[in-house]
């Protein structure tokens, strides 16, 4: 689909059959951390916290029920894979694994999450399940305690809570790390 961002990130990734610490897949619209035939993981661009990340399928599928078996498969196994080096790296050991599973342009939603949601150019987008980017994917979210500085900032579930943007000096550091990690996951598998 040529407007969705997750597709244009996979037609300027080729897909490797093993994870690849290739410092060349950082670039300033995209930390790219997997491209395999099937899936996907890059650090998103507005994260809630630091290494916030999201895996996703190569191909465009708008909704979880639209992904075929193989896909998903994949996706189990990367999510869960992406989680437990991303602790590492962070040295934090709590984190949400989130999956909105809708998307709608309408002119108001009201109700839920309090009225209006993000604006986009096109209308307001995000239905009851508030899917920003109409493409399945995982949010992998690190959670930190609650220190005294944090306990200010909003750490809500499903993709509400207190943005800001990616640091492109931090988030280079980071999708490195997690490169080299997933590579040597891979071979030890």
């Amino acid at each position: 689909m040529s407007d969705c961002p997750f597709c244009n990130i996979a037609t300027h990734y080729p897909p490797s059959s093993t994870p690849s610490s290739n410092a060349e897949l950082v670039s300033p619209s995209a930390f790219v951390v997997l491209s395999t035939p099937l899936c996907m993981a890059f650090l998103d661009i507005m994260p809630l916290a630091p290494g916030h990340i999201l895996v996703t399928t190569r191909r465009h599928h708008q909704k979880l029920s639209d992904v075929s078996e193989e896909e998903a498969a994949e996706l189990g196994i990367w999510v869960r894979r992406i989680s437990r080096i991303l602790m590492k790296i962070t040295g934090v050991e709590d984190w949400n694994v989130v999956q909105n599973n809708a998307y709608a342009i309408v002119e108001e939603v009201k109700g839920l999450f309090g009225g209006r949601v993000q604006a986009n150019g096109r209308g307001i987008i995000g239905a009851a399940a508030a899917q920003v980017v109409p493409h399945v994917h995982f949010h992998i979210i690190p959670r930190p305690a609650l220190t005294p500085e944090l306990r200010n900032r909003s750490f809500t579930m499903f993709g509400r809570g207190q943005r800001s943007e990616l640091d492109d000096d931090e988030a280079a550091d980071m999708a490195g790390k997690l490169r080299v990690a997933l590579g040597r996951e891979e071979w030890k598998l």
